[in-house]
Order: structure tokens, then sequence, then C-alpha cells
């Protein structure tokens, strides 16, 4: 599939095995149980890990090959239910922690249009996923982004 921006092409992230995705429960060489996982997710998320570092953490420590296959739960569904979930999802997050990024660059470096054109892009990235969060139901309908608001966010 086509860039949105640019006009070039590309593979995004990695592909799991053909055989994952036909799997419906887990494999039977993992050793940790569902409760033991949502613990463990519970765990690290409090010690302020991301939930898709956590997701790497659990492959690569743990022998976990996928949590929902185990848990029959995703990440967040799991932190949903344990009422520790933030309330602005991660990607959202990590596109306005960008932004505030790009915005302090253009800041020190006036003159910089290629950073403007990327904060604009980066922008138009969050107002799409705002748009697409409020018709979900995951944000408020009053939602919106702002600069200043997102700064405030990152600083909590």
């Amino acid at each position: 599939m086509a860039r949105m921006y640019a006009r070039r092409r590309g593979k995004s992230g990695s592909k799991r095995p053909f055989s994952f995705k036909l799997r419906k429960a887990a494999p039977e060489w993992v050793e940790m149980t569902a409760e033991e996982v949502e613990k463990k997710v519970a765990e690290l998320y409090n010690q302020g890990i991301s939930t898709s570092k956590i997701g790497i953490i659990l492959r690569d420590s743990y022998g976990v090959p996928s949590v929902a296959l185990v848990t029959r739960k995703k990440i967040t569904g799991i932190l949903k239910e344990k009422n520790i979930a933030g309330e602005i999802p991660e990607d959202l997050l990590n596109l306005m922690r960008k932004a505030l990024r790009i915005r302090k660059h253009i800041e020190v470096n006036k003159k910089d249009i290629h950073n403007k054109r990327a904060l604009q892009l980066t922008e138009s990235k969050i107002r799409r996923l705002v748009k697409y969060y409020r018709r979900e139901k995951v944000l408020p309908e009053e939602w919106r982004y702002k600069p200043e608001t997102a700064e405030f966010i990152m600083r909590r």
C-alpha cells in the first residue's frame, strides 16, 4: 500500500507467521496462565511501561507470543478491566509527543520549512485519529486537540 504523504510504497512493520493467523488458542508451549499474564500486564503498566512495550517484554522475556491468544483480551482491554488504563490512547499520545517535539524544534529553528510541513502532517494525523476515537466513543465528544493542552497533558 502506498504512503499517505509520500509517493513511495513500503512495508509497514513486521508480519506474524501465517500459522498464528489461523490459531484460536495459545500454543501448548506457553507456560504462563491467563491470570499470570494479566497480573504481569498490570504490574508492568504500573511501572510506567507503555502497552506496546509490554507486549514486547512479554514476548521476549516471558515467552508469551500473543497476549490476546492467551487471555482472549488485548492489553488495553485488560487495563480497562482493572481500571488503570489511560484516558487517552497510546497512539494518540505518541503523535502528540511528536508534535510537541517538532514545535520546540521550530521555535529554535524558525526557517526550517521541512519540519513545519512535518508538523502540519503530524497534526493532521492527530485530528484524524481524534475524529476516529470520538466516533468510537473512546474520547468524549467535546475533546479537541490543542497544542497548549497537549503540552499540559504530557507534563502529567
